[in-house]
């Protein structure tokens, strides 16, 4: 009995749940939204103290700055292909459905003028001007940044001043842990809440007004999920991926209904740990880097979306506009925030890059927060696999390198 009342057991009903009173009971759940935004407060509560403490545990655990070169240039390589992959899963995928290739829509949602972008305005946003202001404003890139220099600098201090500094971030990071696992243990109510009000809101309706271009969105989607990302993650890590995602499963939930990379990285962190065999090192390290750079589901769905506003512009995009989308969308996937409808803001950039008019973001602005929770649910897929691929390269700074897991999940003897 105890095992249908687990956590992720309840979770996966609340998404039902949560839809079903979504389409019967909207005014219900347009009420009850404040037991959604109270889940993502709370999650987002342990963000920026996880990520510092996470982080620099990490780092520091490794033991050397050549170390955390190798883990660095190994994560951004494994980051770059498997963006790259979803990328062009997008554009294939778009090319044989051609959504909005049959008529313009009309009705589109206004938008205002996004902020204009460029690749140096977008590394300086990098760098914190104030440290105590990025961290009090939940500038996540800006606390990753200092604090892989703060911890690469304690890694140069003596060994009783680093010992001293890494006991105290240890123990932060233990006790950030114990308050997100009281948190998860609500993951059903906030998701019932989140996912009912989106349906509410939205309706079911807005899926089929643009329904070419949400399928070409969730076949590219799942082709990468379940296919691309599986085969990359058994090639390089060497291990079953399907009975991996069975393990960190809870993450992906949390993921869906929320449709922040941020707000699930205290839970992402938590099951790859206890439940996924990764260790410490990989997870505090490579999760809070992936939930920054590591928007697979992010790059494929602008490609597909810049691909349906060419289609519904009438404007045909050749082979070589296509390659810039790739490279653009693959680039710009890395500066997209991990909080809720950040992909649209960087869609400008590519919108930009291939000359379509700003303001047609509005075309598919209806569906954007619904199919949000897909392509965001696909970012922690993949930085919960990228954590279980790198982990393979990681030996513990406290002891020997874990025991490695086989293909069917059973540790090895």
């Amino acid at each position: 009995m105890k095992k249908y009342l687990s956590t992720e057991t309840l979770t996966l009903a609340a998404i039902f749940m949560g839809i079903a009173c979504g389409v019967w009971l909207p005014d219900a759940m347009l009420a009850f939204k404040w037991m959604g935004d109270l889940f993502l407060m709370l999650l987002k509560m342990l963000i920026v103290p996880l990520v510092f403490a996470s982080v620099f545990v990490a780092i520091v655990s490794l033991g050397s700055g050549e170390a955390l070169k190798n883990l660095g240039l190994k994560a951004f390589g494994y980051y770059f292909l498997t963006t790259a992959l979803a990328v062009t899963a997008g554009l294939l995928v778009v090319n044989i459905i051609e959504p909005g290739s049959a008529h313009q829509l009309a009705g589109s949602a206004p938008v205002s003028q996004p902020k204009e972008h460029s690749v140096s305005s977008l590394l300086l946003s990098f760098v914190p001007a104030n440290i105590f202001a990025s961290l009090s404003e939940g500038r996540i890139v800006q606390v990753l940044v200092f604090v892989i220099f703060f911890a690469v600098a304690a890694l140069h201090l003596e060994g009783k001043k680093r010992d001293t500094l890494s006991g105290f971030f240890d123990a932060l990071n233990d006790a950030m842990g114990k308050i997100a696992g009281w948190v998860i243990k609500l993951t059903p109510l906030g998701v019932f809440s989140l996912i009912g009000y989106v349906i509410a809101k939205e309706g079911l309706e807005t899926l089929y007004q643009l329904k070419d271009y949400v399928i070409a969105v969730l076949v590219a989607l799942f082709l990468h999920a379940l296919v691309v990302l599986p085969l990359v993650a058994y090639l390089i890590g060497r291990f079953n991926p399907y009975t991996y995602f069975l393990k960190v499963r809870e993450a992906v939930l949390v993921a869906f209904s929320t449709a922040s990379s941020s707000a699930t990285l205290p839970v992402s962190i938590e099951v790859s740990e206890t439940k996924g065999g990764v260790k410490k090192e990989s997870a505090g390290f490579i999760l809070p880097l992936g939930a920054t750079v590591n928007m697979d589901g992010t790059a494929l769905y602008e490609a597909i979306a810049v691909m349906f506003i060419a289609n519904s512009f009438g404007v045909e995009l050749g082979f070589s506009e296509q390659i810039v989308i790739f490279v653009t969308a693959t680039f710009a996937s890395i500066g997209a925030a991990g909080i809720p409808g950040a992909g649209l803001v960087m869609m400008t950039m590519i919108l930009s890059a291939v000359g379509l008019p700003l303001e047609a973001i509005g075309l598919i602005a209806a569906v954007d927060r619904i199919l949000d929770m897909f392509r965001t649910s696909i970012n922690v897929w993949g930085d919960l696999l990228a954590t279980k691929v790198l982990n393979r390269f990681i030996k513990s700074g406290s002891g020997p390198e874990a025991t490695e897991h086989d293909l069917s999940g059973r540790r090895a003897p």
